[in-house]
């Protein structure tokens, strides 16, 4: 996005190597050539897109839903071997992809697949799509293929260009279903920027696309965003919608580029109140090389703040058992803590170790399942259950990668065994990873010499389990 034919994304691109990774990934050849599958926007004949739609809606989530975070954006859809590496080692979890528009500089998209799609949204990813079409015919380094707003306005009315807008919806709706990209989807347009956003035939017919976009794309059950200069296309919008105009549709959500480098989304260009809470995102720092997990990609770093954010779900155990506690201490037989007892035995239950009642007595019933335990957990079996059997019980579920943004029960399973690990934490247990799990977590991590990232990957998990 924003990028000049001449600078270095675009250069690298020509080059094929946008995205470049350590010797030994491209001697393995997990790098793929462009070329390598047909472009998106063609998609499979119509009858077989209807039949990937329909399986995709049935596992795949509506993106990006509910998130507060970082994101990145490229030119190329990267590898699976990229975005695996990323997601271990970066702070991003939130990707664009180019899906569809004839101004892209990266029409052919070998790595963009229903299949890319479905594993990146099953492993955590949450996908930006984004359409590079027709662009105002003030911004001066487009069209590049040709591509540009219809400048015609008879009588006040740019309807050629809102034609334009809801054709470009069409395809970008054709190309998302192609993928496996369901409704209620936010499906983005990039208009890129301009110099002068007071030139009333460029203000005018852009606001007239970008409606058809928008009313379109709802008509397809997606959600619309736009993308563009804080200065340009993002202060006609609000301009647009401070005035109160009935003739322009505005979008659910925005995408405001302005590199000033600060990872959140204000700008003095457009006004505070407009498209919050929760529909605002912001590109603050443009193309430039990050290395994650000896992978280095070209990218532009953005922040997210969309729907409800940093929340999650209430969580309940065994009818209101409490088992989140500042510390969990060591049980054994004669013990006095009826509570961490009563939260031990539903636990096990909860994980089909334990048969009988939550109840505040540790009893012969709860030995024999903290014996069994033990010794299915590869642990030398007594009656006592240590710091390390819990440590043990929280992180030896399910370790999916988690970072900055992630929420629901896998982070309320790292926060109980971060406060089992690091003495004195008192982490709440909110199910939200929000700065100070991520703190946590970097403090672990330093204890075990795995680096300072801040994201529990998949070390961060089998260091906790240890």
């Amino acid at each position: 996005m924003s990028r000049s034919p001449l600078g270095t994304r675009l250069r690298r691109a020509l080059t094929g190597s946008v995205v470049t990774a350590a010797a030994g990934v491209l001697a393995a050849g997990l790098f793929i050539a462009p070329g390598a599958t047909p472009r998106a926007e063609d998609g499979p004949p119509t009858e077989v897109r209807a039949q990937i739609s329909t399986v995709a809606s049935a596992t795949n989530p509506a993106t990006p839903g509910d998130f507060t975070g970082y994101g990145f954006d490229q030119c190329l859809a990267p590898s699976q071997a990229a975005m695996d590496a990323w997601l271990e080692h970066s702070p991003y979890l939130a990707v664009g992809i180019y899906i569809s528009g004839n101004s892209r500089f990266c029409r052919d998209q070998p790595n963009l697949t229903p299949a890319w799609v479905a594993t990146q949204l099953a492993k955590g990813w949450r996908l930006l799509p984004i359409t590079l079409g027709p662009q105002s015919t003030c911004v001066g380094r487009f069209p590049r293929y040709g591509a540009k707003i219809d400048p015609t306005i008879v009588n006040g009315d740019a309807a050629a260009a809102r034609a334009q807008g809801v054709t470009e919806a069409d395809t970008a709706v054709n190309a998302a279903g192609a993928l496996g990209i369901v409704p209620g989807s936010t499906l983005w347009y990039d208009l890129e920027g301009w110099s002068n956003y007071k030139d009333a035939t460029c203000r005018e017919s852009a606001l007239a696309f970008l409606s058809g976009w928008t009313q379109r794309v709802h008509d397809h059950g997606y959600v619309s965003g736009v993308y563009s200069s804080a200065g340009s296309g993002m202060k006609i919008l609000d301009d647009a919608r401070k005035q109160g105009r009935a003739d322009v549709v505005l979008p659910d959500r925005i995408w405001i580029a302005r590199w000033d480098g600060q990872a959140n989304t204000s700008t003095t260009y457009i006004a505070e109140d407009g498209w919050r809470p929760g529909n605002r995102m912001k590109q603050y720092r443009g193309g430039h090389d990050e290395t994650w997990g000896g992978v280095t990609i070209n990218i532009d770093s953005n922040f997210l703040e969309l729907g409800a954010g940093l929340t999650a779900a209430p969580e309940t155990h065994c009818g209101g058992v409490p088992v989140d506690f500042p510390a969990y201490t060591k049980l054994k037989p004669g013990t006095t803590d009826k509570a961490r007892v009563k939260a031990l035995k539903c636990l096990l239950s909860e994980r089909g170790a334990y048969a009988g009642k939550a109840k505040g007595k540790y009893n012969k019933s709860l030995v024999a399942a903290v014996r069994a335990w033990q010794g299915a957990n590869g642990l030398k079996q007594k009656d006592t259950w240590s710091k390390k059997n819990w440590k043990r019980l929280f992180a030896g579920g399910a370790r999916p990668v988690l970072k900055f943004g992630s929420t629901g029960p896998a982070v309320r399973d790292l926060q109980r065994a971060l406060n089992t690990s690091i003495k004195g934490l008192a982490l709440p247990v909110d199910g939200v990873y929000a700065r100070a799990t991520e703190n946590a977590v970097k403090r672990f991590q330093k204890t075990k010499k795995l680096g300072k990232s801040g994201v529990a990957n998949t070390a961060t998990w089998a260091a906790l389990a240890r």
